[in-house]
């Protein structure tokens, strides 16, 4: 048997078992996939210990994607640009390597949402400047995006987000309080912060300005459409929800698991909204 999971702490909240076990059942798979609630005063001695069981590897959620790092040989080219490591494999010499697939999962999200849609030589908006801040934009100038402007509510956050990315692309941080001024020279709006999200305040914008063949992402999935996707689509813009990150960002380290390339069902992102 093929084992894995997620770690993590708190760990109970997590979606990616609901993910995994799905397609381990769909394709027959003589595997495991777990949760995993891993203490932080032991947390070498308790990832060695999955792989002393067999593990194959294990997806990493907070407050461990950095400190994961530490433990593993050797990082994808995601995960060291990225930061954060959300997928660890260990590989066939039995190096442990760390990975970041948040970003492809943002990206493949889109572009599985919405026919030909291109980045590059556009202009794009990231609200936020947290870990999932981080994965959009490194992707999106990754994609050839023209110009990345970043707001968030602690400006200095963003800024220093800005300086380490800057490698990457080109990037403007904008006062959180005058987004909307920017709005009319994008063609993607997204918000990576949890504003909106079942529970947190809401995500205050004015769209009129934002040209209506911009779209607008939403990566919170809870709920599926959030009062800025509702806005975005009074306002004709074509939305993409967050759901489908989630699931995105599943598929490679369960192929490096399993050895089978899951496909995305309409049947799995109802059960995962359930």
């Amino acid at each position: 048997m093929i084992k894995s999971g997620v770690i993590g702490n708190p760990i109970k909240h997590s979606k990616s078992p609901v993910i995994h076990n799905y397609w381990l059942s769909k394709y027959n798979i003589n595997g495991s996939y777990k949760a995993i609630e891993i203490n932080n005063n032991d947390f070498e001695e308790q990832i060695y210990n999955l792989f002393k069981k067999g593990y194959a590897g294990f997806n990493v959620t907070i407050p461990y994607k950095i400190k994961i790092m530490d433990i593993c040989d050797c990082l994808s080219d995601d995960a060291r640009a990225i930061g954060a490591v959300n997928t660890v494999v260990k590989m066939k010499n039995g190096k442990i390597e760390g990975r970041n697939t948040d970003s492809s999962g943002f990206i493949e999200n889109i572009k599985n949402n919405i026919d030909n849609y291109y980045f590059d030589n556009n202009n794009a908006m990231i609200l936020g400047a947290g870990g999932a801040a981080r994965a959009c934009i490194y992707a999106l100038l990754k994609e050839g995006t023209k110009k990345l402007y970043i707001s968030n509510r602690t400006k200095e956050k963003a800024e220093n987000l800005a300086k380490e990315m800057k490698e990457y692309g080109n990037i403007e941080v904008i006062d959180w309080n005058n987004k909307e001024n920017y709005l009319k020279d994008i063609k993607l709006l997204v918000n990576s912060t949890s504003l909106g999200m079942t529970g947190k305040e809401e995500l205050k914008i004015n769209l009129s300005s934002l040209p209506k063949d911009a779209l607008v992402n939403d990566i919170v999935y809870t709920p599926l459409n959030t009062q800025l996707l509702c806005k975005a689509k009074k306002n004709g813009n074509k939305i993409v929800t967050g759901i489908g990150m989630l699931i995105h960002q599943a598929i490679p380290g369960f192929e490096a698991w399993f050895g089978v390339k899951p496909k995305i069902t309409q049947e799995l992102e109802k059960l995962v909204l359930s």
